[in-house]
């Protein structure tokens, strides 16, 4: 994710983890709190730190690019190639399973070989209706034009409708459900 650097958009650091990992985990509301067998989000943000801090994993700073204006990150969206997923997703699994004792989760295969999947983008609520949510997918949508990608996707929470509004507008089409723990989704997709 370094191929697109615009004014207030640029790829993460792992140091940014204190301030993207909360940014992920409010993506993700319950479905976070699943991962970490927790109720409490804040007990979430030990388990997105570690792996944000790492490569080749799903929620690594390596796929993240952050919006930052005067040196404070506002938003973020994470990205893969959905072909990866398996990789990425496995050292994830396995952590859970033995730190948090999660084994049991249903998890559908959130994407596909053939999409870059936008596995979280988040704005802080105190920059919300700024259009920084906005940037950040056009970003990503660039970053994959780039990288030769046909389509991009993600999921939204059917209980968030106002997101999949937002995605709506900006073209995405729905393509099908998928379940991720408790939560039932519709995955969207847009053909760059």
């Amino acid at each position: 994710m370094n191929n697109v650097e615009t004014l207030n958009i640029r790829a993460a650091k792992p140091e940014d983890f204190k301030d993207v990992v909360p940014l992920m985990v409010q993506a993700m509301e319950e479905l976070a709190c699943a991962f970490a067998n927790t109720n409490k989000v804040e007990d979430t943000y030990e388990l997105f730190a570690h792996f944000f801090q790492k490569k080749e994993n799903q929620y690594s700073f390596d796929h993240t690019l952050v919006y930052e204006e005067d040196g404070v990150v506002m938003g973020s969206i994470t990205t893969y190639d959905g072909k990866l997923l398996p990789i990425y997703r496995k050292p994830f699994m396995e952590y859970i399973a033995e730190k948090y004792g999660v084994n049991d989760l249903v998890i559908e295969d959130e994407t596909a070989p053939g999409e870059v999947y936008i596995d979280t983008v988040s704005v802080s609520p105190n920059y919300q209706g700024k259009g920084i949510g906005k940037k950040l997918i056009a970003a990503a949508m660039d970053e994959a034009r780039v990288e030769g990608h046909e389509k991009i996707g993600l999921l939204v929470d059917f209980n968030n409708p106002n997101a999949k509004k937002l995605y709506l507008k900006l073209g995405f089409q729905s393509v099908g459900r998928k379940q991720l723990g408790d939560g039932d989704y519709e995955h969207l997709q847009l053909k760059l």
